[in-house]
């Protein structure tokens, strides 16, 4: 089903941009922001468009989705959970980023997770968890159950 304001399909999300100081995108740290999100969450940098201390964007699996950071003298700063949020296929898929992001963890503190849990609103039950690694927002994954339809993400079947 589309929108009539969006005959050819509805329109999605392509990236998120979070301006940082311009030390988080010095070597080292795009090092760690690059190993975390590619160990995590399986997200690459795109080289071309790295410029050091100014510019670090991740592409988010597929080459048109990605987090675009960018320095700034007044960068973003943001509340505990205020997030981005992305959607995956199924709970073993939510239990592997929150389990990679555990074992993340135990070399690297800096690593912040709200663990898993469900809002189960009768027709629809949310699996979700939270995570932050050096960026001012957290990244939200959501699952999404319809228990009663037995299918996910967005729409019974």
């Amino acid at each position: 089903m589309t929108h009539r304001y969006y005959p050819t399909g509805n329109p999605r999300f392509n990236h998120v941009a979070m301006s940082l100081p311009a030390e988080l995108l010095n070597e080292e740290n795009r090092r760690d922001l690059c190993r975390f999100w590619g160990e995590v969450f399986g997200f690459e940098e795109m080289p071309t468009m790295t410029l050091d201390r100014k510019r670090l964007i991740l592409g988010c699996v597929h080459w048109d989705q990605f987090i675009f950071l960018i320095a700034d003298d007044e960068p973003m700063a943001c509340a505990r959970m205020d997030h981005f949020g992305l959607a995956v296929g199924n709970l073993d898929e939510l239990r592997g980023v929150r389990d990679r992001a555990v074992a993340f963890r135990e070399h690297d503190p800096r690593v912040e997770l709200v663990d898993l849990h469900a809002d189960d609103q009768q027709v629809l039950t949310i699996h979700s968890i939270y995570v932050r690694y050096l960026l001012p927002m957290m990244c939200e994954l959501q699952w999404w159950e319809f228990p009663e339809a037995g299918a996910t993400q967005g729409r019974p079947a």
